[in-house]
Formats: C-alpha cells, sequence, structure tokens
C-alpha cells in the first residue's frame, strides 16, 4: 500500500496476525521489499507479522528531490510506524537497510526490540567516491540503472545462482532495472556521507550482524566490526555467499533468522 507522508509516499506490505510481534524488513540499494520473498513465509510460520517497506525512489515509494541521509531515511521508517500505529518492532535491515537499521536505533532505539543488520557497514568506506563515481556517473547520463544492472547483479548474487534460478535471478535484474535514477542517486549519497562508529558503543540492545563470507562490497571483516561495536553484539557468517544470502541461501539464512528472533520474543 501507499501511504501519503509529507512530501513524499511510501510503499508498504504489511502482513501476518495482528497479534503478532512485529518485523520490520528495509532492503539494499536498487532492490526492494521483494527481496526478501524469501523470508516471508518462514515468519510467518513462526507467528510474527512482517512489514517490508521501499525506500524512496524504490519499489512502490516515490522518489524525492535531492541528496538522501541516514537519519532522514530512518525518519521514514519512524514515520510508517506512526502512521499504522505500531510501537516496537524487530528491525531487519540489508546493505542500505542495514545503515538505515542503525541510523533508526541511535534515533529511535526506544522503538526497537531487537537488530538484525546484513551485508552492511558502520560507516562510508575509505575510497567510496573513487568507487561509487563511475556508477553515479553512468546512471545519470543513461537516466536508468540499466548500464549499471549487471554489475550489480554480479555483486549480489553468484553465476551459480543465475544458472540455478534464472527466473529469480531476472526478477531481481529486474527491480534494480525499475529503480528510479533519483532514488539510487539519493541513497547513494547518503551512503557516501555516514558515520557511526562512535555512536554505536552507545547502543544497549540485541544485535545480530550476518553477512555472506564472499561479500565484496561490504565484506565479512567490516560486518564483524560492526558486530563489535556494540555491547553485546553477535556475528553469524554464512559460507559461500555474496552480498544477499538471504535469497541464495535461505534455508540457512532463514534458522538464523528465526534462532535469532525466537530467542528475543521475551522482549518488550
Amino acid at each position: 500500500m501507499l501511504l501519503p507522508l509529507a512530501g513524499r509516499r511510501l510503499y508498504f506490505d504489511l502482513t501476518g496476525p495482528e497479534t503478532g510481534p512485529v518485523v520490520c524488513i528495509t532492503h539494499s540499494l536498487a532492490s526492494d521489499g521483494g527481496s526478501w520473498a524469501e523470508q516471508v513465509p518462514a515468519l510467518l510460520g513462526a507467528g510474527f507479522r512482517v512489514l517490508r517497506l521501499d525506500m524512496r525512489g524504490h519499489g512502490g515509494s516515490d522518489p524525492v528531490p535531492g541528496d538522501y541521509t541516514m537519519p532522514a531515511l530512518a525518519a521514514d521508517v519512524a514515520a510508517v510506524l506512526d502512521a499504522l500505529g505500531i510501537a516496537r518492532v524487530h528491525y531487519i535491515g540489508l546493505s542500505i537497510g542495514g545503515m538505515i537499521g542503525q541510523a533508526f536505533a541511535l534515533d529511535h532505539g526506544h522503538r526497537l526490540l531487537s537488530a538484525l543488520w546484513c551485508d552492511t557497514l558502520p560507516a562510508s568506506p575509505p575510497g567510496a567516491a573513487e568507487v561509487w563515481g563511475p556508477r553515479i556517473a553512468a546512471v545519470r547520463s543513461a537516466n536508468s540503472l540499466e548500464p549499471i544492472a549487471d554489475a550489480s547483479m554480479d555483486r549480489y548474487l553468484s553465476p551459480a545462482f543465475r544458472q540455478r534460478n534464472p527466473g529469480r535471478w531476472r526478477q531481481l535484474r529486474d527491480t534494480v532495472v525499475g529503480t528510479t535514477p533519483q532514488g539510487y542517486l539519493g541513497c547513494a549519497a547518503a551512503i557516501l556521507d555516514f558515520d557511526f562508529v562512535s555512536r554505536l558503543p552507545s547502543l544497549r540492545l540485541p544485535v545480530l550482524v550476518v553477512c555472506g563470507e564472499e561479500d565484496a562490497g561490504t565484506p565479512a571483516a567490516d560486518n564483524r566490526r560492526l558486530a563489535g561495536l556494540v555491547q553485546g553484539g553477535r556475528y553469524e557468517e554464512i559460507a559461500g555467499m555474496r552480498h544477499f544470502p538471504n535469497v541464495e541461501a535461505p534455508e540457512l539464512f532463514n534458522r538464523i533468522m528465526l534462532g535469532w528472533l525466537e530467542a528475543q520474543r521475551g522482549a518488550r
């Protein structure tokens, strides 16, 4: 459903028992809530209510002009929760979704029961401008994500996955291309300008960080470091996976996810 907010409309999908604990999920850059399709049945089967949000300019959400920031994107999440009357959630976010999850924890921590951050970073990586410059230029020049779609998919998933699941691979590639240029550029600006390293030790909530072993863009070492920045933070690594372990290794990812959420069920 499209939720009208001040100056923007955000798409959300909310499903599951009204009395179930809410799991709020945010996605990667150039993706949308559909990238979590492998997780929704498992979450519903365990009795959770699932809220998937599309970032500005991604999926069904309208783009917003200008550069975005992590606090602004986290405020979008808070606004959706307010509109839906949801007080507290378990949060799951991958890539920029995990960065938004960190911003949400730092700025709206009282609304969190737990956090699971996947294949993400605690700060803009060194040399990010040089890495991202050609991608940004290509999107601006073409006014489309088509020129970067194949390279993005190669970072997200292995060639073996494409061979085994060509339909799902194509679906995810179509989502990359369907992302609005403004949504991509606005979120890329947020990725290039954030640093939560000094603030993360102040958090007091259950945090699990999960990462694919072969993720080149948000490497396992940086995710392990992120877990260590949060008091009591835990880390799990999924062998052989790239940036989308939830898609390529859903059974293992779901076991980790549900084990984590079940351990937090008593949180209020």
